[in-house]
Parts: structure tokens; C-alpha cells; sequence
């Protein structure tokens, strides 16, 4: 009869609680907690205080009134103009930064080559994403003023380019949205199993139309929030409005068809309206900026509230594609 083997000895459960940890862990396992904590209390108080001095001041008519220059804040009017300025400023930025970006992302995942000339990209976005705004609006002030752009902006009788517009202003924007569009746009990309493209490949599909028929659809969630995170990105600049755009705060059209005589003419937004009446500014109108800075964290957080949306659409996406996968 054969001898049978000695029982295994069980594993003891190790202790998880935090009086069994070394003192190192225990201070880093606190400090973590703090840190955390202490962003949420930050972003908190943020928020509490801006909303209780933005619902102090706000009233439905600034929303639609036209801001006025006047030391009496009653007659200072609302801040349409600025409004209307961030929503154009927005829509010219990410529709310039999303085509570039998500090519850009294709063509680094996908093909890659020359591999010097991949590199060099790549590191020029991380170039641009590391570029102060201000530097990024000196660049585009002296660029826009050359002879080539005049149908950008404003031109004076002499032949001299102003370079301050909508348009000019939304191009430079566009850099500082296209490197989390880029981010985005690749990390979904690589994200995609290899044989989702094999299979694409066993049918006969070329790679291009690959490309265009199975990953870019996959990357759609990628796409948007990176997007997202862009336009809240542009919505919250302030140098470049203030440089490209001559943050005057009425919209000043420039001649020409309705529609881009606005693009080629000046104006402001929500940013550098507050920053123009805020208690640190020039302006006379503290109330207003409060008011206006309530509404621009409002935009930001639904901004934020949308990234979390189609991240998590994304995710519940990928979950269902490696289940069916799996079957």
C-alpha cells in the first residue's frame, strides 16, 4: 500500500491591518491619505467659494446683455460678448487640433516609419505640450503678422498685419489641445489586441481601410475625451486671448462676410473678462467677474463630468469587445 503524502501546511493569512506595518509604510500609507484628502478639501473650497460669490452676483440677464466700460458696476452690462467668444474660440481650436492629432497618432501607431522621423514628432509634441501659453502666443503674434496671413485678421490701410483675430487666436489654441487629443488618440490604439487587426487582415482588408473601418470606431471614446480634456484646456487660457485676440470686450467685426468678418475680428472670453474685472485687474467690475468666473467653472466642471462619461462609456466598451472576444 502506498504511502500517502503529509498534508500541505496552510499558508498563514497575513495580517492586513495597519499596526503590523513597518513605521516606513505606515507614514507613506498616511501621507497618501492626506494628499488625497487635502486635494479634495482644496477643490472643494474651490468650488464652495465661487459658487457662493457667483450666486451672489449672477443674474439671468448677464447672460444676455453686452458688456459696457463704466466705473458704476450697475451700468457695466452683462458678458454675452465673452461668452460668445469662448464657444468660438473652443469649437476653432478643437476642430484644427482633432484632425491633426488623431493623424498624427494613426500614422505613429500604425506605420511609424521612418523611425527618426517618428521620433522627431513625437518629441516635438512633447515640445509643444511643454511650451509655456505665453511663449506659444509670442510665437503666433509674430507669425500672424507676416503679409501671408492678412486674411486672418485685421490689416491696416498701410499693408500692416495686426494678427489679432478669432482665427489666429484658435490656431494657437490649437496647440495647447493637441497633445491630449495626440495622448488619447494613441493610447487607444495601442490599447487594440493585435489580432483585432489580423483578423481585419485575414479578410482582406488592406490596412488602410482597417484603419478607417475597425480602429478608428474603437477609438472613438479615446478620441472624444481627449477632446474634452482639450476644449477645457482652451476654454481656461488666458494668454493667448489676451495677446491674439486684443481681449477688448465687445466683439469687434472686421468687414467682409458676416460670419468671417467675426473670425477676423477681435473680442474676448470668460477668462480674460475676469481677469480684467477681477479685484487685480483694470476693470471696475469685481461683481461681474465673480459672476463670470462662476459660469466658467460651471462649463469646466461639465467638461470634466463629460471626460468621465465617455471614459467610462470606453471602458464598458472594451469589457463587452473582450468578453465577446473570449465566446
Amino acid at each position: 500500500m502506498a504511502a500517502t503524502a503529509p498534508p500541505l501546511p496552510q499558508k498563514r493569512r497575513l495580517d492586513s491591518s495597519l499596526s503590523s506595518w513597518r513605521w516606513g509604510d505606515r507614514i507613506g500609507f498616511v501621507a497618501c491619505w492626506a494628499a488625497g484628502i487635502g486635494l479634495c478639501l482644496i477643490a472643494a473650497g474651490i468650488v464652495l467659494y465661487m459658487g457662493f460669490q457667483g450666486l451672489k452676483y449672477l443674474d439671468a440677464t448677464l447672460l444676455v446683455t453686452h458688456p459696457n466700460v463704466d466705473t458704476d458696476q450697475s451700468k457695466s452690462g452683462g458678458f454675452l460678448d465673452p461668452i460668445i467668444g469662448t464657444v468660438l474660440l473652443t469649437l476653432i481650436g478643437i476642430a484644427i487640433a482633432t484632425p491633426i492629432a488623431v493623424g498624427t497618432a494613426v500614422w505613429l501607431v500604425e506605420y511609424g516609419r521612418p523611425a527618426w522621423l517618428a521620433r522627431l514628432v513625437e518629441s516635438g509634441i512633447e515640445v509643444v505640450a511643454g511650451t509655456p501659453d505665453i511663449v506659444i502666443a509670442i510665437f503666433g503674434l509674430a507669425l500672424f503678422q507676416k503679409g501671408l496671413f492678412s486674411w486672418m485678421s485685421f490689416s491696416a490701410a498701410g499693408g500692416a498685419v495686426f494678427g489679432r483675430s478669432f482665427l489666429t487666436a484658435g490656431a494657437m489654441m490649437s496647440l495647447i489641445a493637441l497633445p491630449m487629443v495626440f495622448g488619447a488618440t494613441r493610447e487607444g490604439l495601442q490599447s487594440i489586441p493585435a489580432h483585432v487587426r489580423e483578423a481585419s487582415y485575414a479578410l482582406g482588408k488592406t490596412r488602410i481601410a482597417t484603419i478607417r473601418r475597425v480602429l478608428l470606431p474603437a477609438v472613438k471614446p479615446n478620441v472624444s475625451t481627449g477632446a474634452a480634456l482639450g476644449m477645457g484646456r482652451i476654454a481656461g487660457d488666458t494668454a493667448i486671448v489676451v495677446v491674439l485676440l486684443g481681449a477688448t470686450l465687445r466683439l469687434q467685426s472686421e468687414g467682409g462676410l458676416p460670419v468671417l468678418g467675426t473670425l477676423r475680428g477681435t473680442g474676448s472670453t470668460l477668462t480674460s473678462y475676469v481677469y480684467n474685472n477681477s479685484p487685480a485687474g483694470e476693470g471696475a467690475a469685481p461683481n461681474r467677474a465673480y459672476a463670470a468666473a462662476f459660469v466658467l467653472l460651471l462649463v469646466v466642471i461639465a467638461l470634466n463630468f463629460a471626460v468621465d462619461g465617455i471614459a467610462r462609456r470606453g471602458a464598458r466598451y472594451g469589457l463587452e469587445s473582450t468578453r465577446l472576444d473570449r465566446q
